[in-house]
C-alpha cells in the first residue's frame, strides 16, 4: 500500500468510525484515551502498518506510521507527545531485545494493553546522559538495581520500563534493561508540571531484581541503545509533533484573522522549516540511513518554532495566556520546555558545532 492509498483510506476509516475523546479533565483519562485509539487502530490494522510481521505487523515502509499519527494528532485524537512514545520504544525492541521478547511485548503496546516509560534522566544526569548513577550488579543469572529516575512519563501507567544502569564505569560501562514496572522496589512519584499535568514522574529503584534475559543487547550496550533511541525520538514523533502545531495555527488564525500579518507569517514560516526539515529526516529513515547528530538541528528548529508559536499567541491573544484557565495557556506553559525536554538547546547547539561542523570543544 502506498502513501496516497493508505492517507485516503485511513481518512475513510476515521470518518465512519468516532474516535474522539469525550471530556478529559485530568491526565489519566488522556492516557485511558491513548489507550482506546490504539486498541481500535491496531483491531481495525492501521496501528500495524508499517511494522514486521514477526511483532504483529502488517509490513510496509515506516513512512506509513508518520501518516498514522499525523491524522490520529491533528484531529486531537490523542495528545501527540504520549502517542509518540510508541515511536520511540518499539523501534529499541526491534533492534535491541531478544526476537522472542520483542514479539511477545510490542504487540501490547501497539495495541493499546499496555504503556511503557523510558528511564534515562537522573537528578544528576539529564542532557549529559553518560553520567547516570543508577546502578545494576549482576547476582546469578539476574541483575539487582539500584537508584532514581527523573522526567519519566507515564511512569505511573506503565507496565514496562526501558532503563539505562551503569554496570561498569565509562560510556561503555552502561546496559539497557527491559524492566517490568510492578516488581518490588519499584516506587513511582508523579510531579505537577506548572501546565497542571502529572506526565513526569520520579522512579526509585531499591534493589529491583530485572532477569538476565531482559537485557537489550548486552552488557555495556547501553550508550549504543539510547544514541539509538533519540534519532527516532527526532523524527517520527517530531513529525507528529508538527502536525499537531499546524492545528494550532489554524486555530489561531481563525481566532485573529490577519490582526498582524507579520506575526503569524514568521509562526508560519518557522513551522514550514521544521515540517521541510523532518520531512527530509523522515525520507533518510525511510531509505534505510542511519540517524545520527544531525537530528539535533531537528530539535533545534522545532524547540524554535513551538515557542515562537505560542508566543505569537500570546501576543494576539491579549489577556488569554495570562488570565485565563485555557487551552491556550496550557499548551503556552508546555512549550516553555521545549527548549529542555530531549536534550537541551544548548546541548543541541554544542552537538552541531562539535559533530556537525568541527568547531572543537572550544
Amino acid at each position: 500500500m502506498n502513501v496516497a492509498e493508505f492517507r485516503a483510506g485511513l481518512r475513510a476509516w476515521l470518518a465512519e468510525h468516532d474516535l474522539s475523546p469525550g471530556p478529559m479533565p485530568g491526565f489519566a483519562e488522556e492516557v485511558a484515551q491513548l489507550a482506546r485509539v490504539r486498541r481500535a487502530l491496531f483491531d481495525a490494522g492501521w496501528m500495524r502498518y508499517g511494522w514486521p510481521a514477526e511483532v504483529g505487523g502488517l509490513g510496509g515502509p515506516a513512512v506509513l506510521r508518520a501518516v498514522l499519527g499525523e491524522e490520529v494528532t491533528s484531529r486531537d485524537l490523542a495528545d501527540p507527545g504520549i502517542y509518540s512514545m510508541v515511536e520511540v520504544l518499539a523501534p529499541t525492541m526491534l533492534s535491541y531485545a531478544p526476537p522472542a521478547l520483542a514479539a511477545e511485548m510490542v504487540p501490547r503496546l501497539l495495541n493499546g494493553s499496555e504503556q511503557w516509560c523510558q528511564g534515562f534522566s537522573e537528578p544528576g544526569s539529564g542532557s549529559d546522559l553518560a553520567s547516570l548513577t543508577t546502578q545494576a550488579r549482576p547476582r546469578g543469572d539476574d541483575w539487582v538495581v539500584h537508584g532514581q529516575k527523573v522526567w519519566t512519563s507515564l511512569a505511573q501507567f506503565s507496565a514496562r520500563c526501558v532503563l539505562l544502569a551503569r554496570t561498569a564505569p565509562g560510556h561503555g560501562g552502561i546496559t539497557a534493561f527491559f524492566a517490568d514496572m510492578d516488581s518490588p522496589g519499584i516506587t513511582v512519584r508523579p510531579l505537577r508540571t506548572m501546565h497542571g499535568r502529572d506526565e513526569f514522574c520520579e522512579v526509585f529503584f531499591d534493589d529491583v531484581v530485572v532477569p538476565g534475559d531482559r537485557i537489550l543487547g548486552g552488557p555495556g550496550d547501553g550508550w549504543r541503545v539510547a544514541m539509538d533511541l533519540l534519532p527516532h525520538e527526532r523524527s517520527t514523533c517530531f513529525w507528529h509533533r508538527i502536525a499537531h502545531l499546524y492545528t494550532r495555527l489554524d486555530r489561531l488564525v481563525a481566532q485573529t484573522g490577519s490582526a498582524d500579518d507579520a506575526a503569524l507569517g514568521s509562526a508560519f514560516l518557522a513551522l514550514h522549516t521544521i515540517r521541510c526539515r523532518s520531512h527530509a529526516t523522515q525520507r533518510r529513515l525511510g531509505e534505510g540511513a542511519r540517524l545520527g547528530p544531525e537530528t539535533s538541528v531537528d530539535k533545534v528548529l522545532l524547540a524554535t518554532a513551538e515557542q515562537r508559536l505560542f508566543d505569537t499567541a500570546r501576543d494576539l491573544l491579549p489577556g488569554v495566556i495570562e488570565l485565563d484557565d485555557s487551552a491556550w495557556r496550557a499548551e503556552f506553559l508546555y512549550s516553555r520546555a521545549a527548549t529542555i525536554y530531549g536534550g537541551t538547546a544548548e546541548i543541541q547547539r554544542n552537538i552541531i558545532a562539535r559533530r556537525l561542523l568541527g568547531l572543537g570543544k572550544e
